[in-house]
């Protein structure tokens, strides 16, 4: 007799369904054992020269997810005076410039003032204004123009 694993697929699909916990089938050419429960066993087919079997495998425990705040890094950059980041408050498309055609809101170097436009961030097809909550000069800006931005990315270091 051969062994027809579509039939086996439907079976352990039936069995799936009920409250058993372990069935054998077995005849001359083959044995099956099919156990619910956290420990997983390899499927072993016994046949006239069998093959060695293996350990069953053990299934962890799950591990929790928990959401934990992501600390800042440290405000300072090779030492110098104590940057402030400005963050992306929002999930988008970061745009440095008004229009493609237009120069930058700011660039490095550039000293900024609380309420000043600093970029836009296109997000469900809204053009949203990013404002400075601060004032200082531009040290960095690391996102490029057109690129994705995730809620709470840094987008831009400012010394105050």
């Amino acid at each position: 007799m051969a062994i027809d694993f579509n039939q086996i697929r439907e079976l352990l699909a039936a069995i799936a369904n009920t409250d058993i916990s372990e069935l054998t089938l077995k005849n001359n050419e083959f044995e099956l054992t099919v156990r619910r429960g956290t420990t997983l066993v390899p499927p072993v087919v016994t046949t006239a020269n069998p093959a060695p079997s293996l350990p069953p495998l053990t299934i962890p425990e799950p591990i929790p997810l928990t959401e934990e705040p992501i600390p800042p890094p440290p405000n300072d950059l090779k030492g110098e005076a104590k940057l402030e980041e400005v963050r992306s408050p929002m999930v988008g498309t970061f745009y440095r410039t008004p229009a493609p055609d237009e120069p930058p809101y700011v660039e490095v170097g550039d000293r900024i003032r609380n309420g000043q436009v600093l970029c836009i961030i296109e997000a469900m097809k809204l053009m949203n204004e990013i404002e400075s909550e601060i004032s200082g000069q531009v040290m960095e800006i690391l996102v490029g123009n057109g690129e994705p931005v995730e809620y709470g990315q840094v987008l831009m270091r400012v010394k105050s």
